[in-house]
């Protein structure tokens, strides 16, 4: 078997070199930066269209509350007795 540790040496002493070559006051985010923001665009996106299809299938139309209508009609009825006279009156 072949001797490990001299093919780890030597693939660090590679990487030593490398890092010194990098200027260490700048940072980039790389490829895996890349495909990470890349994934969440595809997430994002995913999601909106599926939200918007699921919008599209909402019904935004409301049925009138029956109990709101009557509740409307009656307050024009007492309205119009207090100011005709017609409603209830003192019996003294």
């Amino acid at each position: 078997m072949p001797d490990m540790s001299a093919s780890a040496s030597l693939a660090m002493t590679h990487l030593v070199s490398f890092a010194k070559e990098v200027d260490e006051d700048k940072v980039t985010p790389g490829v895996l930066g890349f495909i990470v923001f890349a994934a969440m665009a595809l997430a994002v996106w995913a999601l909106m269209k599926s939200m918007s299809r699921h919008m599209n299938k909402v019904d935004f139309t409301q049925d009138p509350d029956p109990e709101a209508e009557r509740a409307e009609q009656a307050e024009p009825e007492t309205a119009d007795a207090e100011t005709s006279g017609q409603g209830k009156q003192k019996q003294g």
